[in-house]
């Protein structure tokens, strides 16, 4: 569509003809009457009587002629002026969401073969990374980072767009190159100093923390963290990851046993950050949680849109130049 960014300067057009009806008309060069002299000169105007007819005929058309190119001229400049542009339909931006930092156990208990997927078992650490992978995927619109803990927290990837990097990075890890115990504060703390140092809003910034047991290493403890992302206001979705095994009691009884998850204190830490706690028993129910933060963290907000402008008015300015310079190789040919 076509459209004028500055409309307000049609009036321009009626211009001319203002000035014409305001100022007034110039006088004749030779008055109202000529005197002539001489007879001769009488009897010479007499004998080209034709020939001025045809003259003034030919000068009143070309007169005529550059009254419309000049006009046309001025209405050429006038729609310069008025800055035509031509504009696309309205796209729908989708803007950035959130920057969410994904803290993941690699401790040796990770590597243990009990999560079945379709029939077959695969260990804990291979099953986070094919669900990280599609979590990932499916947020085109989020930065995302990584760090990965044992009895070290590591940053191993920064918040970024590069999905594929990020992906590269996880399927590279292996269990035990953190260390052999779980220092869970220190990660917690990790994560909430870099989301800290990234500007935007504390609302944005989500942290989503997997584990398979309990903290039992590092400087920080477990509820000197939880105190700490409470002050930050960061949100913290916590996914304790352990298949439950049963155990014989005096032969008679059978119980679970969770490997030494600390469920506890994760659900504390996700309800002090307002987040939430999962449980993830198998492949299939670590895809789900993964897809129940992905549907409560979203990502579009409403109007932003964009549209695209191309500007037009060299066309008309080009066309009045044009004009001019033929009005004026007339008149100069003329003379």
């Amino acid at each position: 569509m076509i459209v004028l960014a500055y409309p307000q300067f049609l009036w321009l057009l009626l211009l001319p003809i203002v000035v014409c009806y305001i100022l007034p008309a110039a006088g004749k060069m030779y008055g109202d009457a000529l005197r002539v002299p001489f007879v001769d000169d009488i009897l010479s105007i007499n004998n080209e009587r034709k020939y001025r007819r045809k003259y003034v005929s030919s000068s009143k058309i070309n007169s005529y002629l550059r009254l419309i190119l000049l006009s046309i001229v001025w209405g050429l400049m006038v729609l310069a002026l008025c800055r035509p542009q031509w504009t696309g339909e309205p796209q729908k931006v989708r803007r950035e969401s959130r920057d969410i930092m994904l803290v993941v156990d690699i401790s040796p208990s990770m590597l243990e073969y009990d999560f079945e997927y379709q029939g077959k078992s695969y260990t804990r650490l291979a099953a986070v990374k094919s669900v990280i992978s599609h979590f990932a995927d499916e947020r085109t619109d989020d930065r995302i980072g990584l760090i990965l803990f044992g009895t070290r927290a590591y940053q191993q990837v920064p918040l970024t767009y590069d999905r594929q990097s990020l992906k590269e990075v996880l399927y590279a890890v292996d269990g035990g190159m953190a260390g052999n115990s779980t220092s869970i504060g220190d990660a917690v703390g990790l994560a909430l100093k870099y989301l800290a140092q990234e500007k935007g809003i504390a609302q944005n910034k989500v942290i989503i923390l997997l584990t398979d047991g309990e903290n039992n290493d590092g400087s920080l403890s477990f509820p000197a963290a939880t105190k700490l992302a409470e002050d930050e206001k960061v949100k913290i979705y916590t996914i304790g990851m352990a298949n439950s095994t049963q155990i014989m009691l005096g032969g008679m009884f059978l119980m679970n046993a969770d490997s030494g998850l600390d469920e506890a204190s994760l659900k504390r830490l996700s309800a002090a950050t307002q987040g939430q706690y999962f449980r993830a028993r198998d492949v299939q129910s670590l895809y789900e949680v993964y897809d129940q933060i992905n549907q409560l963290e979203t990502q579009e907000k409403e109007g932003s849109y964009v549209q695209e402008i191309k500007d037009l008015f060299y066309y008309p300015a080009a066309a009045a130049l044009l004009l001019f310079m033929l009005i004026f190789a007339i008149i100069w040919r003329k003379k």
